[in-house]
């Protein structure tokens, strides 16, 4: 067993690992969903709303870095029990390609909920939202013609009060549905789903796609689809927003380089998950 198997909470190690059935690659210990954004768009909006609660991630390059760091027992405890594990990173995906030859694909979590959204979720659709404001609850109202949005939003550092988080997940059983989409921030997204799920009595899918709402409903400019596909948007939102953005690429995404080439020259980049089942 090795340091990351010991910091599984036994709560959440009790939940049942839900994506086996699932393609998959392994990349940097993370099992990572082998399925384009109109295939994955497609699974989730197909799932039966009365299945229970099972929930996405999108890890970029900055949770790769923070699962590397392995000192979040929670979030790698979330991350465990994940039913899909999207990659949406540009970066980690062209490294993954390089150095491994791994055809890892890109589902940002952006564009997941803009296609979900213009594809699937219908205006009589029920959708929950975790975190937000009045201002997001109102244009998605507009936007989408929602007819049936719930939105909950938690204090700051909520994840750290045990009735905060309860209060969450008591709004997520109380307002079911089959778009559960949690904008509180990573790790708080990704460690309320898991709580969500532990507690078994919600249905629904939660996703945990960052400020995808906030780009769907223009509250937030996203980067030009150019500098997307040149896999610049992290320069994008540093040259728009220096200060806010300054230490997420440079102090908590940049050491992903690091982990990469570690795993390169020990050569397990895409191995690490087969070696830990085999543990």
């Amino acid at each position: 067993m090795n340091a990351r198997d010991t910091l599984i909470s036994t709560e959440a190690a009790a939940l049942p690992v839900q994506s086996a059935a699932l393609p998959a690659l392994d990349f940097l210990g993370v099992r990572l969903t082998a399925l384009d954004r109109q295939a994955v768009a497609g699974i989730i909006a197909a799932r039966d709303v009365r299945a229970p609660f099972a929930y996405v991630v999108t890890p970029n390059a900055q949770h790769f870095v923070k699962l590397d760091k392995g000192d979040d027992k929670d979030f790698a405890a979330a991350y465990d029990h994940a039913w899909m594990r999207l990659c949406d990173s540009q970066v980690a995906r062209r490294l993954a390609r390089l150095l491994f030859g791994l055809q890892i694909p890109l589902v940002a979590g952006s564009d997941l909920t803009a296609w979900l959204f213009a594809h699937h979720i219908r205006p009589e659709d029920p959708v929950t939202v975790i975190g937000g404001s009045a201002e997001l609850d109102r244009r998605l109202r507009e936007r989408f013609h929602l007819e049936h949005l719930s939105m909950h939003v938690p204090p700051m550092g909520f994840i750290r009060d045990p009735a905060a988080v309860e209060a969450c997940v008591d709004f997520v059983n109380t307002h079911p549905a089959r778009y559960v989409f949690l904008a509180v921030g990573m790790p708080q997204s990704e460690i309320l789903a898991c709580r969500i799920a532990q507690a078994g009595r919600a249905t629904g899918v939660g996703m945990c796609v960052g400020s995808s709402l906030l780009f769907v409903t223009d509250i937030t400019r996203r980067a030009p689809p150019v500098w997307r596909d040149l896999g610049l948007e992290w320069l994008y939102r540093l040259l728009i927003n220096p200060r806010g953005h300054a230490k997420r690429v440079f102090v908590d995404s940049l050491p992903l380089l690091g982990v990469v080439m570690r795993a390169f020259l020990r050569g397990r980049g895409a191995s690490g998950l087969r070696d830990r089942e085999r543990e």
